[in-house]
């Protein structure tokens, strides 16, 4: 079993390797450069990589470059091997990074909170209160009343 240092390492140099690979070494047009790798995790033995990524762009572009990546895995596996020097080369799994949609979907939520507060500061721009503006009782008061009451 490997340590966690290590597997941190082979991680960090196997997104090198993809991202500079795709960038300069394969000429898939379905690739692009709008294929960006987010992030990379290797299993404590160092036998499986999962490799992250984004597509910016529709659901057909996300599509082609999924399929794109999986005809080129041979490739970008044998160019981590020449890179990392290890026994075992790791088997690359690419997977969608779902940060993206995610960011969205919270940039949506804020959105929808700011107009609802805008909303609301609006309805209470020429509001009043309901029982005045301190509507609190204070010790002043429970003795005038007091006084009243005899």
């Amino acid at each position: 079993m490997a340590d966690n240092a290590r597997a941190k390492k082979l991680a960090d140099l196997i997104q090198e390797v993809v991202a500079e690979k795709l960038q300069r070494g394969i000429k898939d047009p379905r690739l692009g450069t709008h294929v960006t790798i987010t992030d990379t995790r290797v299993t404590g033995d160092l036998r499986e990589a999962t490799v992250f990524y984004t597509v910016y762009g529709d659901d057909e572009e996300r599509a082609s470059a999924a399929a794109g990546l999986e005809s080129a895995k041979g490739i970008l596996r044998s160019a981590v091997g020449a890179a990392a020097g290890t026994k075992f080369t790791p088997t690359l799994a690419f997977v969608a990074d779902a940060l993206p949609g995610n960011a969205k979907a919270i940039d949506d939520l804020l959105d929808r909170a700011r107009a609802s507060d805008a909303r609301v500061r609006e309805a209470a721009s020429g509001a009043t209160y309901a029982g005045g503006a301190d509507p609190y009782r204070k010790a002043d008061d429970d003795n005038d009343e007091d006084a009243a009451s005899e």
